[in-house]
């Protein structure tokens, strides 16, 4: 019979934290991690995602982007409300046109590290 090592090198044999003198600390770190998990829910939307992309290349309106995502401005609308509640996004009214535009240069940065981490694995 195979030992549990063989089968699951990738776990312990037994139950022995190894970081005791430092659990405390540890876990007041995790209140800084707080919100990122609702941040990454809205960046896993492949819909999202795009848009986000396309607006670290240019600002665009939202006809602009239901054009080249070839989906309703109602949908897209959806999706930029989002994101906007995330404070990804930010808009511009000129006229009865809106455009939106990134927050900030965190979101392009976070863009381009994952394009990078993903490359990585091909």
């Amino acid at each position: 019979m195979k030992n549990c090592k063989d089968v699951r090198p990738d776990i312990c044999d037994q139950y022995c934290p190894t970081c005791t003198e430092k659990a405390d600390y540890l876990r007041s770190k995790l209140g800084e991690v707080t919100g990122l998990s609702e941040l990454f829910k809205v960046l896993g939307d492949e819909t999202r995602t795009k848009i986000l992309y396309l607006l670290s290349l240019q600002e665009l309106c939202v006809c602009d982007l239901a054009d080249l995502l070839e989906m309703s401005l109602p949908a897209v609308s959806h999706h930029l409300r989002l994101l906007k509640a995330m404070r990804l996004v930010k808009h511009r009214r000129e006229g009865k046109q809106v455009f939106y535009s990134l927050d900030d240069q965190h979101i392009v940065e976070l863009i381009k590290q994952a394009q990078e981490h993903f490359q990585e694995g091909r």
